[in-house]
C-alpha cells in the first residue's frame, strides 16, 4: 500500500520553528545586539548574558542564523558576531549548525512547489555547475562551499534543483563552510577579547588578538589556489 504525501505545510516545519525562534529575538530586540557598534558598547554585559543565559542565547543565536540563511541574508557579520558572543571554540559550530539548518530548509523547498522560485534566485548560475555535478556532485559540492566562486544563496539551492542527494549536500556543506566561519568566528573572538581587557576596536589596539585571525582568513583566502591545484578537473567553471 502506498502510503499518502506528506502535505507541504507539514514538511516546511523546520521553517516554522525558526520563525518562532526569530520573532522572539525580534520582539525582545536582541537582533540589536548582533551589530558590530552595539556588540563593541555592550561587550561587558553580552558576556555576562551569554554566561548567565548561555544555553536559551546558544540556542537563538543558531536559530536567527538558520533563518537568514533561509531568506538569503548574508551572513559574515553575523559570523563575527558568532565568535564575539560565544568565542572561536563555541561560536564556530554554532554558525556551522545554523547555516547548515538554513541551507536545508533551502534544499527541501527547492523540490517542492516552491523550488520554481528558488529556480530565478539559481537560475543564472546552475547551468554553469550542471557539468560540475554530473562528473562527481560530492566533491563539486565540497569545492563550491571552499571556493566562493558563486553567491552562497545560489550554493544552497542549486544542488536540490540538479538532484544532488541530501546526505552528500549535508556531509559537503557542514564541514565545507568550517573552514570560513573559523576565519570570521576568530576575528569576533578578537574584537571581544580586546574590549573586555579595556582596548578599543582599532587596528593598532586589536593587532595582538588579530593576527591569528587574519592569519587564518589568509590561509582561507589561499584554499582555492590549493584545491586547484590538486583538483584541476574539480574546480568550478
Amino acid at each position: 500500500m502506498t502510503s499518502k504525501p506528506t502535505a507541504l505545510w507539514v514538511r516546511l516545519w523546520p521553517v516554522y520553528v525558526i520563525l518562532i525562534g526569530l520573532g522572539l529575538a525580534l520582539s525582545q530586540g536582541w537582533h540589536e545586539y548582533l551589530t558590530l557598534d552595539s556588540l563593541s558598547a555592550n561587550a561587558v554585559s553580552l558576556d555576562a548574558m551569554v554566561r548567565e543565559n548561555f544555553l536559551i542565547v546558544f540556542a537563538l543565536y543558531i536559530l536567527v542564523y538558520a533563518a537568514a540563511t533561509t531568506f538569503m541574508v548574508p551572513g559574515s557579520a553575523l559570523t563575527i558576531a558568532g565568535g564575539f558572543l560565544f568565542g572561536l571554540v563555541l561560536g564556530t559550530p554554532a554558525t556551522v549548525i545554523g547555516a547548515t539548518i538554513g541551507a536545508s530548509i533551502l534544499f527541501f523547498a527547492s523540490k517542492t512547489s516552491i523550488g520554481a522560485v528558488l529556480r530565478d534566485v539559481a537560475g543564472p548560475f546552475i547551468e554553469k555547475m550542471r557539468a560540475g555535478f554530473a562528473e562527481n556532485p560530492v566533491s563539486y559540492m565540497f569545492a563550491l562551499r571552499l571556493i566562493p566562486i558563486f553567491p552562497f544563496a545560489a550554493v544552497n539551492i542549486a544542488p536540490g534543483l540538479l538532484g544532488a542527494k541530501y546526505s552528500d549536500y549535508l556531509l559537503t556543506t557542514f564541514f565545507g563552510i568550517i573552514p570560513g566561519t573559523l576565519a570570521y568566528s576568530w576575528i569576533g573572538a578578537a574584537v571581544k577579547g580586546t574590549l573586555l581587557e579595556g582596548g578599543t576596536p582599532d587596528i593598532s589596539s586589536l593587532a595582538a588578538n588579530f593576527v591569528p585571525a587574519f592569519l587564518a582568513l589568509g590561509l582561507v583566502s589561499l584554499l582555492p589556489v590549493a584545491y586547484k591545484k590538486f583538483f584541476p578537473r574539480k574546480v568550478p567553471a
